[in-house]
């Protein structure tokens, strides 16, 4: 590889990452091309970590750079020299490899299962490769029986129980899906330029996945990042707080003391402040693709509960209960949380769809007292009404009651006022602000929490 290509690959999978949020400056950028000249390219491994320590923040980010790191620096180019001799032939190379746990061998049957069953489209300018087409005409996953009764066979178990067998041979086919899906997005990057798929096909890393549209395993993997961003964002509110309570200019005190020194305040002296600890409401939709965002969100408040004097959280599709005691249970099995209150909550009345004016209606009539002058709440929710009376009057009544009021919407906000969405006249009540991901939350959440 000549040095101008080695700089334009580099330079490349900057940019990439910088397009994914990965904060790279300048100087992590020389020091991975010190690394790149230093390592040399003889070992592709060797190679991926060295870019990968000078690069990275966080773990939390390896998974994003793998995907790119394999379009800019792909085992190889073009087509396999050789191709299998058919499905069936393939399949039996596969369980064999699959047996043998023979990762050299897996790599170079994926790169010969795209090359022959990936391929779609017939002209030059639509010819593309599907990951999805080859493992569809493949089904590696109904060769598990097959791979462990060879284990077996062979006396290769290695004490195992079938089940653990079957979880070990299960990790080795879903690593074997990934280098399939690995290749056929550098068979792609190399029709349609490294540069457009590195932006258009590559999963973002966690934090920023929109919270609609999060699987469960993005979800399960937001779930992990919560205590360390509730660290993060209480250190930040207690700095926040500390700054608070130097308060302003004692005007007549510093005056007095400036006296010292021939009437120049060179000592200006502040007035202490005292704040109390503010208390905080939640109020959340847990309908739908909208339960995801709140889930996150709860768990992420209860991680700050420290920083509060009081915090009570409500849950609601079309009927209002009190989760506050579930939340502090669920804290401990994060993801059982949304079962949990949606089994032990009253949520629902006589349909299962959302309705915020009722929610909200039951929310100043139940549960009134809970905010007061010195309460910030938090809406979280789509503001999606299902075509019913959005109740203004009772958003009015809250904003009337309490310290501040935030909004928390995870739709976009181009789709507000589209369809049933009553946010355009939710958000002339209260501040609402579009929170689409885990990165936009803890930066609303840092900023709007009160100290």
């Amino acid at each position: 590889m000549s040095a101008p290509d080695t700089a334009d690959r580099l330079v490349g999978l900057v940019a990439a990452l910088r397009a994914h949020g990965v904060r790279i400056g300048t100087g992590e950028t020389v020091d991975a091309a010190e690394a790149a000249a230093v390592l040399g390219f003889a070992d592709r491994g060797l190679l991926r970590e060295g870019l990968a320590a000078t690069l990275l923040h966080s773990p939390g980010q390896r998974r994003l750079f793998d995907t790119v790191f394999d379009l800019y620096f792909p085992h190889g180019v073009g087509a396999p020299e050789e191709r299998s001799g058919g499905r069936d032939a393939l399949r039996d190379r596969l369980a064999r490899a699959l047996a043998d746990d023979d990762r050299a061998a897996l790599a170079r049957l994926a790169i010969e299962a795209v090359d022959g069953f990936g391929g779609y489209g017939s002209s030059p300018g639509s010819d593309g490769f599907s990951s999805y087409q080859t493992l569809e005409r493949l089904r590696p996953q109904t060769l598990l029986a097959r791979v462990r009764d060879d284990i077996r066979a062979r006396g290769e178990g290695g004490g195992f129980a079938d089940r653990l067998l079957e979880d070990e041979i299960r990790r080795r086919i879903e690593a074997f899906r990934t280098l399939v899906a690995t290749e056929a997005r550098r068979r792609v990057a190399e029709r349609r330029g490294r540069d457009e798929i590195a932006r258009r096909a590559v999963a973002p890393t966690a934090d920023r996945v929109d919270f609609l549209y999060a699987g469960k395993d993005r979800l399960a993997e937001l779930r992990r990042t919560v205590q360390p961003l509730a660290r993060k964002l209480a250190t930040r509110m207690a700095a926040r707080r500390r700054r608070a309570a130097r308060g302003t200019i004692d005007l007549r005190r510093t005056l007095r003391g400036s006296l010292s020194t021939g009437g120049v305040p060179m000592r200006p002296v502040l007035r202490r402040r005292r704040p109390s600890r503010p208390e905080l409401v939640l109020l959340c939709d847990v309908s739908g693709s909208v339960a995801g965002f709140s889930d996150f969100t709860m768990l992420l408040v209860q991680a700050l509960h420290d920083q509060f004097a009081k915090v009570r959280v409500f849950a609601f599709v079309n009927r209002v209960d009190e989760v506050t005691g579930f939340l502090r249970h669920g804290a401990a099995d994060p993801a059982g949380l949304g079962a949990l209150i949606q089994a032990e909550a009253r949520l629902t009345a006589y349909h299962g769809s959302s309705d915020y004016g009722l929610a909200l209606g039951e929310f100043t009539e139940r549960y009134g007292t809970a905010v007061g002058p010195r309460t910030t709440v938090f809406v979280l929710g789509d503001a999606r009404t299902n075509m019913s009376d959005p109740n203004l009057a009772a958003l009015r009544r809250i904003g009337e009651q309490a310290r501040r009021v935030y909004w928390l919407n995870p739709e976009p906000r181009s789709l507000w006022g589209t369809g049933d969405s009553a946010a355009p006249e939710y958000a002339e009540l209260v501040a609402m602000h579009e929170c689409r991901n885990a990165h936009q939350l803890g930066a609303l959440i840092g900023r709007l929490l009160p100290v």
